[in-house]
């Protein structure tokens, strides 16, 4: 009796303490009613931030404009490797030790929902990539900011493809599928196409590859009010029966390496003249390849089935409920996300702007390979907003690697994923 008295107080506390933070809804995420206004005015006092990877370092002197144009702000920006990062944010917020605001990656936005600020409506989207805006929407609440953003195409060998017989890159799946085993028995290569067998230590392959073709089959991974998982329908069967052909047809090599550089170079070799890939290999094949080589390989889109759909992914910007200069980090969000700041960004890292009007700079408007990706970024998908995200993925990596290097049938492969999916739940 003490222990279920006790049990009732913390609960009821647990109740009172969600009341008080106006967050009874949603499993303790934020509501849009509980988004608050931002001071007009210039930025002011400390504002910390934290930034991973090449992002972090390029953030100085982005920081230093910002700073100029509010002269009694000081931004503390500490930077964190990105594989330390997800649990340096969990502990900073079971301490209650959270920065002002950080960088997370767009599939992590569910997981730290409950612990964001939601996005104020002074913070104007309207002009992102509305791809770039799902992610960070959780349960119906804005809480956070595109920063950047990443999406995938074909990079391909041009030179190599006019062999082939195809001067013009191919749009439809059936010509794609030709068009790779054309870049063996016409080009001379020994792969057509390289493609992820599954199998992999992470999980990004797997939403980043073999989605985008579930995904332009009309294929969803859940149904329309994110209440269960859909992975054993006739449209994912099909997109990944098409996946499978590859590899069955000795087209892809289920064998296939994915050590730091290995596609690059087996690209620049002609040995496999194909990949899915993010803009950021347009830099290392410019280093791998050097200049005489940039004129013989261009990019292109998924190709289509019902549509042409890739997988959209980046950072996202977010500031933490427990901010102590909350209004001076959603100032400086405003002003990342202005376009000549997308712009000076791009030109520091080569990641793609959010803002569309960013795009509108030469830099980026004159580049045939970036005309691409900006197509491409019309029509995306992302994994849903979901904490169970991480546990689905890496599960269905497991039954993608059966259906490739087992040839076991997708259609079984999907139900036992189904069944999977079924267990483990939505998350939230």
């Amino acid at each position: 009796m003490a222990r279920r008295a006790i049990a009732m107080t913390m609960a009821l506390a647990a109740v009172m303490t969600m009341a008080a933070c106006g967050r009874t809804q949603n499993n303790g995420v934020p509501s849009p009613s509980d988004a608050s206004s931002v001071e007009p005015g210039k930025a002011t006092g400390t504002i910390t931030m934290w930034g991973q990877g090449a992002e972090a370092a390029a953030l100085p002197a982005l920081l230093e404009d910002f700073e100029a144009a509010n002269p009694e702000v000081d931004v503390e920006l500490t930077a964190i490797p990105w594989e330390a990062a997800h649990n340096k944010y969990q502990t900073a917020i079971a301490g209650g030790t959270t920065p002002d605001l950080a960088q997370l990656g767009t599939t992590w936005m569910a997981d730290f929902a409950t612990a964001l600020d939601p996005v104020p409506a002074v913070v104007d989207t309207s002009d992102m990539f509305a791809g770039s805006l799902e992610p960070t929407v959780v349960q119906g609440t804005s809480l956070g900011v595109p920063w950047y953003v990443d999406t995938r195409v074909i990079f391909y060998r041009t030179d190599m493809a006019a062999e082939a017989g195809y001067p013009k890159p191919p749009t439809t799946w059936d010509d794609f599928k030709a068009m790779s085993k054309a870049m063996q028995t016409r080009a001379g290569a020994e792969w057509g196409i390289a493609l992820p067998p599954g199998g992999t230590e992470g999980t990004d392959f797997f939403q980043s590859v073999p989605l985008p073709f579930a995904w332009s089959n009309g294929a969803s991974l859940m149904n329309a009010e994110e209440t269960e998982w859909t992975f054993d329908t006739p449209q994912m069967i099909e997109a990944l029966e098409y996946y499978q052909s590859f590899f069955a047809d000795g087209i892809a090599d289920e064998d296939l390496s994915t050590a730091p550089g290995a596609i690059v170079a087996e690209f620049v070799s002609g040995e496999t003249p194909m990949f899915v890939g993010p803009p950021s290999e347009i830099g290392q094949l410019e280093l791998a390849g050097g200049s005489e080589f940039s004129s013989k390989w261009a990019v292109m889109r998924i190709p289509k089935k019902a549509t042409s759909t890739s997988f959209i992914g980046g950072s996202d910007l977010v500031v933490f409920e427990d901010a102590e200069n909350r209004d001076g980090a959603w100032k400086l969000i405003q002003y990342l996300s202005q376009p000549d700041t997308q712009t000076a960004f791009y030109e520091s890292t080569g990641d793609l702007p959010s803002v569309r009007s960013a795009w509108d700079d030469p830099s980026l408007s004159e580049d045939e390979r970036l005309a691409v990706f900006e197509a491409q970024l019309t029509d995306t998908n992302a994994p849903p907003a979901s904490t169970a995200w991480t546990q689905m993925s890496a599960a269905a990596d497991t039954q993608l690697e059966r259906i490739v290097k087992s040839g076991e049938d997708p259609a079984t492969a999907m139900a036992t994923l189904q069944s999977t999916a079924d267990s483990i739940g939505t998350g939230s």
